[in-house]
């Protein structure tokens, strides 16, 4: 998919930006093994080709009193690419919603919901989406604990710098 070449250099500085996204060209460069000029360049042209879409802050849900994290499995009553493309428009408008897929097979749509409580959440399933045009059917899950949380692709695994 892209034509950007990425070497085992390119690699490990992708690794340590994901890892910490704040982390000082000074000693992302002494971590992957090259001066801060080139660590430089190499981030430019990686951010310029898209590979790098950005920088965020990781904001935790529990210290600003967000207690609910749920998922949402939502069937359409139709789905014309008119319907999908509405109903993608009313999800940007909810921010309870943090997360929104397309899926294939018998659900059309997963949102992922963050509530400040339980109350919320059904306030929102109950007066928003259910009551949103062309839903059919909604099915929801509460999320219990998070055992796994990694941000971007997978990456692989490059030899050690001596």
């Amino acid at each position: 998919m892209t034509t950007f070449r990425l070497d085992e250099t390119d690699w490990r500085i992708l690794r340590e930006l994901q890892a910490n996204g704040r982390i000082t060209n000074v000693e992302l460069a002494r971590r992957v093994g090259i001066s801060a000029p080139p660590c430089l360049r190499r981030m430019r042209a990686l951010e310029e080709s898209g590979i790098i879409e950005g920088y965020h802050a990781l904001i935790s849900q529990k210290a600003l009193d967000y207690e609910v994290c749920a998922f949402a499995m939502v069937g359409l009553s139709g789905q014309s690419e008119q319907d999908l493309r509405t109903f993608e428009e009313q999800v940007r408008s909810w921010d309870i919603v943090r997360e929104c897929h397309m899926l294939s097979g018998e659900i059309d749509f997963i949102l992922k919901c963050v509530a400040r409580d339980l109350e919320a959440f059904q306030d929102f399933i109950i007066n928003d989406l259910t009551a949103a045009k062309n839903v059919d059917s909604v099915k929801t899950s509460l999320v219990i604990r998070r055992s796994k949380y990694e941000l971007g692709p997978p990456l692989p695994a490059v030899a050690e710098q001596s």
